[in-house]
């Protein structure tokens, strides 16, 4: 029914602006300045009040004793102030340039950041489900299905852009983890090591896919355990190009009657699987904006090795790449297309592994509610968005200054997807979306707000012919 869906493309007028990060406020150099060249004289730094400095100045291209024509200083400017911007640590960021007042032939730059809330203690609530609206439509609401507890984040602990989390989950799926992250462990600010460990309990669970939907085994018997420790060591050479390399020991156990259920669960009908995995990732960003981007470009390629020695319970490899490119058509209209997709071998593969389209980022809009299988899968998304308006609120009577800046911004989108996915197993899962293309087209309303927290709500057609209003809330990746 390819042919049968239709995208509407809606514009309106609104006003401009970016939620989540302040427009440069520059103090300009006269027009009338008759140097065609300048040099920058000093780089200095305000409001950072825990993050080092040296943090900041990492991020920046333009230093000390740069020459450059005068017409490209702005340019250079915000491209800074972009990647400040994208560190996560800031609220808001300021670029401004001025005289020296001691040498006028230099031409001194001032960053002014606010510092977001770094510590955060915060209550769990959150659905066991893979989104919203499966729990809304497919679980009808049902309470026991969430998870509850403590969450603690803390952002630049010590001032060098590091991150301490830790979780303590309950309810429908208890899960505990710690990790540690620190982007900067070298002297030249380009290698970074995060560690750390989790651990999950399962009483009910899906344990296969039916029908293109997920089968839950109720119980109330514990029927799945999982222990993940891992260590990521990082590389950035320069700025936007990032090498990962993450290794991890993956212990899962089943029980008896959850392996009877579905013998390809862990294969074979084992009761356990033990691994050794590694993973290597390539990522080259250029957005202006990693949680809600509307310039700019990122690429990148993941290959995941399961199983590395002999003895470990699975042999299986996969390869991931990816392409997004974002564009400003006009000052309130842009356009992003992004093209993803995943092979994997061999073709015969534990359920647990298998992964095709249905969760997180890899999702045909207007299949929400369908999980599909595969070996091998292809998502090609494009999305037309229309700023309706904007605006920045500062209420100095919040005593923390950290939330005392509120953005707001809404966006109206209109969006087409198409997937497909390779499933060599059919009758195992009775599916009628693996094997076919996968349209899916609609209209949204996305609302972009504090800490770049995004609401969107949706009314999508799918290549079933089905139409359904979905919602979620959370970052955009």
């Amino acid at each position: 029914m390819l042919h049968s869906i239709k995208i509407l493309f809606l514009l309106l007028i609104g006003l401009s602006g970016i939620s989540g990060e302040a427009l440069a406020s520059t103090t300009y150099l006269a027009e009338s300045d008759s140097l065609q060249r300048i040099t920058i004289g000093s780089v200095s730094v305000e409001g950072n009040y825990r993050t080092l400095t040296p943090i900041i100045l990492r991020e920046m291209a333009l230093r000390p004793g740069d020459t450059l024509p005068r017409k490209n200083l702005e340019g250079g400017l915000e491209i800074d102030r972009r990647k400040i911007i994208n560190t996560n640590l800031f609220i808001t960021v300021e670029m401004q340039h001025f005289r020296d007042p001691q040498d006028s032939s230099l031409v001194n730059i001032q960053v002014v950041v606010k510092e977001r809330l770094y510590l955060v203690i915060l209550p769990v609530f959150s659905l066991a489900d893979r989104n919203f609206n499966e729990w809304w439509y497919e679980r009808k609401r049902d309470l026991s299905r969430t998870t509850y507890g403590l969450f603690m984040n803390y952002n630049n602990l010590t001032g060098r852009a590091d991150q301490l989390r830790l979780s303590a989950e309950f309810g429908f799926l208890p899960t505990y983890g710690i990790s540690y992250s620190n982007p900067y462990i070298d002297k030249a600010k380009k290698t970074g090591i995060a560690v750390g460990m989790s651990y999950a309990t399962n009483k009910s669970l899906p344990f296969r896919t039916w029908n293109d939907k997920l089968d839950f085994f109720e119980s109330e018997q514990l029927n799945r355990e999982r222990f993940i420790t891992f260590v990521r060591l990082t590389r950035r050479n320069k700025f936007y190009g990032f090498h990962l390399m993450d290794a991890r020991w993956v212990n899962m156990q089943i029980s008896d009657e959850f392996a009877k259920l579905n013998p390809d669960y862990l294969l074979d009908s084992r009761r356990s699987q033990r691994y050794f995995q590694l993973a290597y990732s390539f990522i080259y960003d250029r957005r202006d904006n990693v949680q809600y981007p509307l310039r700019g470009f990122r690429y990148g390629v993941s290959a995941v090795k399961l199983g590395l020695l002999p003895g470990d319970d699975i042999n299986q490899a996969s390869l991931l790449g990816w392409y997004n490119r974002y564009y400003a058509l006009g000052e309130r209209l842009f356009y992003n297309s992004g093209l993803t997709a995943r092979i994997s071998a061999p073709l015969r593969q534990p359920y647990a592994q298998t992964i095709g389209l249905g969760y997180r980022a890899s999702l045909v809009r207007g299949y929400e509610l369908y999980v599909i299988d595969g070996q091998h899968f292809a998502l090609w998304d494009n999305e037309l968005k229309y700023r309706l308006f904007s605006f920045e609120k500062t209420f100095p009577w919040i005593p923390v200054r950290q939330l005392s800046t509120i953005p707001v911004t809404a966006y109206l989108n209109s969006f087409a997807d198409l997937g497909y996915v390779r499933n060599y197993y059919p009758e195992l899962s009775n599916t009628r979306l693996g094997n076919r293309l996968l349209p899916g087209a609609g209209l949204g309303l996305d609302v972009v707000t504090f800490y770049n927290m995004v609401i969107r709500a949706n009314y999508t057609v799918n290549g079933l012919g089905e139409g359904r209003f979905f919602f979620q809330v959370g970052r955009s990746l």
